[in-house]
């Protein structure tokens, strides 16, 4: 560290700044949520909290995140079962073409999302299946299987082998010594892939926009708000209330990830 800040003087600085240009946006949301006035500007006419208690009287509003809440539980669940058992395989065993699958499996975090929701949208209208929840749901599984297996991955990495193998040299069947040895051990990853795979669906708005229909998510909804000026107030309060539940999440999420660490040393 020393070394780069002898060749690099001025890096603490430019992290700094790209940090303060990175979340300034976001920390002005909740300060336009508080502001009287419908126009997003300085100064503020006053404080207020009328558009946060204006949520809740909004049909549509708790539809869309019930809509929200459906799809990311599903989604958190199929995706970090999945990743459980290809994040086992990939750190366990060897096959032909593991690197190739893995690569893969990580596909969708870098091709790009309109890509994928358009290609997912035509072959589900192939196959008969409208968009819907149920479209949606497959989606973000698609979507949230990557940190699964990235977060279970790390789970296993730590994990000690020799655990199993004594299971095993005490009788203990494969199915029981994952049960009552694996899953334990690692069920802070567990949890914490649930959480991040449930943020990454529940604050996904493309794969959502395409393939929801007629069944619109939060994010889907919040997009169809900020047209209409008179809205947006009542979308800064909601927008706030969802970054604050984000943070939380992610927090929960990074703890139960260290702790899977600490419980495998």
């Amino acid at each position: 560290m020393t070394r780069f800040r002898r060749y690099l003087p001025g890096l603490p600085a430019y992290a700094f700044a790209y940090l303060v240009f990175l979340y300034t946006p976001v920390l002005l949301l909740p300060v336009f949520s508080f502001n009287d006035g419908t126009i997003v500007a300085f100064p503020l006419k006053g404080l207020t909290l009328k558009w946060y208690a204006q949520l809740g009287a909004q049909e549509t509003l708790i539809r869309a995140l019930f809509n929200s809440l459906i799809v990311g539980g599903i989604a958190a669940l199929a995706s970090t079962s999945l990743g459980l058992f290809a994040a086992r395989a990939y750190v366990r065993y060897r096959f032909p073409a593991k690197e190739m699958s893995e690569g893969l499996v990580m596909l969708p975090l870098v091709i790009p999302g309109i890509i994928v929701a358009s290609s997912m949208l035509i072959m589900f209208v192939s196959i008969g299946l409208k968009p819907s929840l149920t479209a949606v749901i497959l989606g973000h599984t698609f979507l949230a299987l990557p940190f699964a297996v990235s977060i279970m991955k790390s789970a296993f990495d730590e994990f000690d082998q020799s655990l199993e193998e004594a299971a095993y040299d005490l009788g203990e069947t494969i199915i029981g010594t994952f049960r009552r040895v694996t899953l334990p051990i690692v069920s802070p990853g567990i949890i914490a892939s649930l959480l991040v795979t449930f943020t990454v669906s529940f604050d996904e708005f493309v794969l959502a926009f395409f393939l929801s229909g007629n069944q619109p998510t939060l994010p889907v909804y919040i997009w169809s708000q900020i047209r209409f000026p008179a809205k947006l107030p009542n979308t800064l309060a909601l927008g706030s209330i969802l970054l604050l539940a984000s943070i939380l999440l992610l927090v929960v999420a990074e703890y139960f990830r260290r702790r899977t660490s600490k419980t495998s040393i």
